[in-house]
Order: C-alpha cells, then sequence, then structure tokens
C-alpha cells in the first residue's frame, strides 16, 4: 500500500458550542479519487479548509508528503503541491479564459498580479495556459471572458487554473454544484482522465458522480467520519445508508 500524500490526525475545530470537525482522521494517496461525502452541515468545507490553510484548526494535525504543514499558510500550502477549488466559482469575470489560466500560472511562479498584463504577452505563460485550457475541453474558448462562459464551463476553467499550478493534490469543493446533467457527466469524464496523474480529495453532492470517481469515500456526519472504504463497502454500509444515503431498514 503506498504511502500517504495527504494524512489528517484527529482534526478538531469549534465554533463556539458548535463542534464542527470532531477528531478527524483520514488519508488521501498519491493518484488516487478520495470522495468526501455526508449531509449539509457535516463540515465538509470547513474540513476542506482546514486542509488548505484557510481555516485552522484547533487541534489535531495535517501532515502532506510527510511534513507537518498545519501551520503554514495558504500560500506555503500552494507552494507545496496543495490546490484548492471552491464551492463558488471565483474565475476573474472581466479576463478571458486564457487570462484567467496565465495569471494562475504567473502566480505559480512567483510573480506579482500587478505585472499580469504584460506577463500575460508572455508567449511561455500563454502556452501553459493554453495546455490547460485544453485539458479540460477548453481549447476553442480561450479568447472568451470568462463571464461570457456557461456556467458548467466556468467549472471546467476553474479546473484548469488549479491544474496549472501544478498540483500534487487537488481539493475539489463540490465541482459539480449547479450544473445540468450533460455538464455533469462531462466534469466527470475529465476528472477521470485525471486518475493516477495526481491525488483528488473530493467533496460532492451527486452521487452518481461520486461512485463512478471514487476509489475510496469516507462518510462525514456531525463533524466525524463515520466510515471509510470503496464505493462497494459504503453502499453496503448500514450505518451509512441510514445516515446519508437514505437507505436504511
Amino acid at each position: 500500500m503506498a504511502e500517504a500524500l495527504l494524512r489528517l490526525e484527529r482534526l478538531e475545530k469549534s465554533y463556539g458550542a458548535l463542534r464542527v470537525t470532531d477528531a478527524v482522521t483520514l488519508d488521501v494517496r498519491p493518484g488516487e479519487i478520495h470522495a468526501l461525502i455526508g449531509p449539509n452541515g457535516a463540515g465538509k468545507t470547513t474540513l476542506i479548509g482546514e486542509i488548505a490553510g484557510q481555516v485552522r484548526p484547533d487541534a489535531g494535525r495535517i501532515l502532506f508528503a510527510g511534513e507537518d504543514v498545519t501551520r503554514l499558510p495558504v500560500h506555503a500550502r500552494a507552494r507545496r503541491g496543495l490546490a484548492r477549488s471552491f464551492q463558488i466559482t471565483n474565475v476573474l469575470p472581466d479576463f478571458t479564459a486564457l487570462e484567467n489560466v496565465a495569471l494562475a500560472a504567473q502566480a505559480r511562479a512567483g510573480s506579482s498580479f500587478r505585472f499580469f498584463r504584460p506577463a500575460a504577452r508572455d508567449e511561455a505563460l500563454n502556452g501553459r495556459a493554453a495546455e490547460a485550457l485544453a485539458g479540460v475541453g477548453l481549447a476553442a474558448r480561450g479568447g472568451i471572458r470568462a463571464d461570457a462562459l456557461s456556467h458548467g464551463e466556468r467549472r471546467a476553467l476553474e479546473l484548469a487554473i488549479a491544474l496549472v499550478q501544478e498540483p500534487k493534490l487537488l481539493l475539489l469543493d463540490e465541482p459539480m454544484a449547479g450544473t445540468g446533467r450533460e455538464e455533469s457527466t462531462a466534469l466527470t469524464r475529465m476528472l477521470q482522465r485525471l486518475r493516477g496523474s495526481r491525488a483528488i480529495l473530493l467533496v460532492e453532492h451527486d452521487m452518481e458522480a461520486v461512485f463512478a470517481l471514487a476509489d475510496r469515500i469516507s462518510v462525514l456526519v456531525y463533524g466525524r467520519v463515520v466510515a471509510t472504504g470503496s464505493p462497494a463497502e459504503i453502499r453496503a454500509d448500514p450505518v451509512v445508508r441510514e445516515a446519508y444515503l437514505g437507505e436504511g431498514e
């Protein structure tokens, strides 16, 4: 069994009396797609925030590639290969798709955003951006402003923005949210093509996509991991079926 790329050890986070993550322990292996599912309010987005560095845990440790990154800021984790996409798409609407991705590539290289306009004419930068767009099916849409893209295309653009940062681990927070069935299917196929090239921790409510993509699934209920296993094991788990999948006897 491969050594974990990401390991969470008893992560805890509370807001007042509300325990949002409760002694969460799980791992993500190199190259695997690990889905995190659970009902609304289970603490999934808070947990992703803790991993990415936006939320400081009250207790526990986050190990990434063998290094304790629990206290590192967002940018330092990104430098080490952690990239996050958000529940609500966060592209720059006044920039083209190509410019959005080039900006992310520039940031990955350590350049200041204020130099972006001149850098946007850099052939190497644009080449990397165009390659990332092609990888998510947007090769023909690079010159289109982000606010003119469909919702599904903006989701794909957000994925390209994450990929151009050359992450070891992608944190995807509900990439299917707000998409129609055709867009969801296209995004699922896109993520399937990434299998093995990098690890993915996927938070998603679309169970069809989850069971199509995941190598392993962890179920979070009231801030606690109640089960981890293969899709078949999760489908068969009576606790999961009752608590989340709504299939209890």
